[in-house]
């Protein structure tokens, strides 16, 4: 969409990162030099900000580069905490650091990328499983429209990808789930493949366009 986008107006899109925590920006690529404008990336932090990524679990351990880990950031436009909720205010600021939810990586020249969020990973027998890595192989299949991948109750490992899809108008009634399942193990570790399949005529989305997935997880949605 990026690229079809500079070509039809000639103009540039330069991706950032923030949230409503950090009054919102804490990260965008070098506007003024194209040639440091790393796709998929959000850049590098802002003048005046500094970002980590440490280990899920502990959420003290510095993570090497190239390493999935949580995304913390500091710096002067990050909030003094949420009113009136001291508590929740605790869980994500701790030393100064705001800890975002969300989990990311850091290349060796400093440029970061978001991998999917925290409370999003799918834990099938102790491994983790990225949604965003199941939807992104499922996109590739021509058949699907729009998918989410989330988490599901197994006897056995805990938890399995379950997969919300909704199919291109050529492909109803002609891909099952079995197709969907056996296209991700060609592209996927076993156990981040789908178990289950739900095909849905759509997704609920945000007021921008963005698939929610905690409400494919509510009981209802089932």
């Amino acid at each position: 969409m990026q690229k079809r986008f500079e070509e039809l107006t000639g103009g540039r899109l330069v991706e950032g990162y923030g949230l409503t925590e950090a009054s919102p920006v804490t990260h965008v690529n070098p506007i003024d030099e194209p040639g440091k404008n790393r796709s998929g990336s959000i850049g590098v932090p802002i003048s005046d900000t500094d970002a980590r990524i440490v280990d899920v679990e502990t959420g003290s351990t510095d993570l090497p580069p190239g390493k999935v880990g949580e995304l913390v950031v500091r710096g002067p436009q990050i909030m003094l905490g949420y009113w009136n909720d001291p508590t929740e205010s605790r869980l994500v600021l701790r030393n100064g650091w705001l800890y975002t939810g969300d989990i990311a990586t850091m290349d060796s020249d400093g440029y970061f990328r978001i991998v999917d969020r925290k409370k999003d990973i799918i834990n099938v027998s102790g491994f983790k499983v990225w949604p965003r890595e199941v939807e992104d192989v499922l996109y590739e299949h021509p058949a699907v429209k729009n998918c989410a991948a989330v988490t599901a109750p197994d006897a056995t490992s805990g938890e399995v990808v379950k997969v919300f899809v909704t199919l291109q108008d050529q492909y109803k009634g002609h891909v099952t789930a079995d197709d969907i399942i056996t296209f991700c193990k060609t592209k996927l570790a076993d156990y981040k493949a789908p178990r289950i399949v739900d095909f849905r005529d759509t997704l609920p989305t945000s007021s921008v366009g963005k698939i929610l997935r905690r409400k494919l997880r509510e009981p209802s949605q089932e």
